[in-house]
C-alpha cells in the first residue's frame, strides 16, 4: 500500500480548517466592514435626538434635604447613594437613589467579616420646585419624555411596559421597569424610558439592530453578545491561527521555488 505524503495531510488539514472557519471569517469580515463604514454616533441614534437643553441658573429649587425628610417619613433610608436633578416632561425633578433593606455581610479571603453594607438600591422621584414626592412615570409621562428626545415631530405607533427582557432583547442590561415607545418613523425607532428613574435610557432603530446582530456574529457570544472571553470565540481564534500556519507550511512544502532552492543547496553540499 502506497503511503501518502506529508503534503497530502497538510493540504487536507488546511482544506477542512478552511471549510470550518470560512463562514465565520466571512461574518468577521462583513461585521468589520459594517462597523468601519458606519458612524457610531448614528448607530446610537444621536442624529435622531433633539439637542439637550439645560435649566437656567436662576431656577427656584427646594433643598434636597426637604425631599429626604419627606422620604424618611414613608420609607426606611439607610444611606443616600445619589441625588440628581433631571427633567420629566419639562418639570425639574430630583432623582434620589438610596439604600434600604437587606445588608450584605461580605467576607475577606482571610476570613474576616467586612462591615455590613446595604445592597438594595431604591429610587424616589420628587418635584424639585415643591419637594413633593411623585410616583414612577405613567405611560403618558413616558411618552412625553420619549417625544422630547426626538428631533423631529413623530407619531407614536405603540407603547409597551417592560418588566423583564431576555438576553437578546435590544434593551438588555438596562433599568427595569421601562416603557418602550415605538414611533412610526424613522427606521422603526423605539425610545426606552425608565419608569422609576424617570429618564430616557436608550434609542434603538434599524441601523443599530443590524449593528447589534453583526456584533453578535463578531463576538460569537450567542447568549448575551458582549462576552469576548467565551469558549467558542477562543476556539475559533486558535483554529484560525492553525489555518494560517498550515497555509504557510503548505506553501513551503509545495512551492516549486522552495524546491529549487532546496535542490541547489543539496547540490552545493
Amino acid at each position: 500500500m502506497k503511503l501518502k505524503s506529508n503534503n497530502y495531510y497538510i493540504r487536507k488539514s488546511h482544506r477542512y480548517l478552511g471549510i470550518i472557519l470560512g463562514v465565520q471569517f466571512l461574518f468577521w469580515t462583513l461585521g468589520g466592514l459594517y462597523f468601519s463604514w458606519n458612524d457610531i454616533d448614528e448607530v446610537h441614534g444621536d442624529h435622531l435626538r433633539k439637542e439637550k437643553r439645560y435649566y437656567p441658573s436662576d431656577l427656584k429649587l427646594v433643598s434636597p434635604g426637604l425631599v429626604m425628610n419627606a422620604l424618611k417619613t414613608s420609607s426606611k433610608v439607610d444611606s443616600v447613594h445619589s441625588v440628581q436633578l433631571i427633567d420629566i416632561a419639562g418639570m425639574p425633578a430630583y432623582q434620589v437613589r438610596y439604600f434600604s433593606g437587606e445588608m450584605d455581610h461580605s467576607v475577606h479571603e482571610a476570613g474576616a467579616h467586612m462591615p455590613a453594607q446595604p445592597t438594595n438600591i431604591k429610587v424616589q422621584l420628587a418635584n424639585a420646585e415643591t419637594g413633593k414626592l411623585i410616583p414612577a412615570l405613567t405611560e403618558a409621562e413616558a411618552v412625553t419624555v420619549a417625544k422630547n428626545q426626538m428631533a423631529d415631530p413623530v407619531k407614536v405607533e405603540k407603547v409597551e411596559y417592560l418588566t423583564e427582557v431576555g438576553a437578546h432583547h435590544e434593551y438588555r442590561e438596562k433599568p427595569l421597569p421601562a416603557y418602550a415607545v415605538t414611533f412610526s418613523q424613522p427606521d422603526n425607532c423605539t425610545v426606552y424610558v425608565s419608569a422609576e428613574l424617570g429618564t430616557f435610557q436608550a434609542i434603538r432603530h434599524n441601523q443599530w439592530r443590524v449593528f447589534d446582530f453583526l456584533w453578535m456574529l463578531h463576538t460569537m457570544d450567542y447568549e448575551g453578545r458582549d462576552n469576548f472571553g467565551n469558549i467558542l470565540l477562543r476556539a475559533f481564534s486558535i483554529f484560525g491561527l492553525f489555518t494560517v500556519l498550515s497555509g504557510f507550511v503548505l506553501y513551503y512544502v509545495s512551492s516549486p521555488s522552495v524546491k529549487k532552492v532546496k535542490k541547489r543547496m543539496h547540490q552545493v553540499s
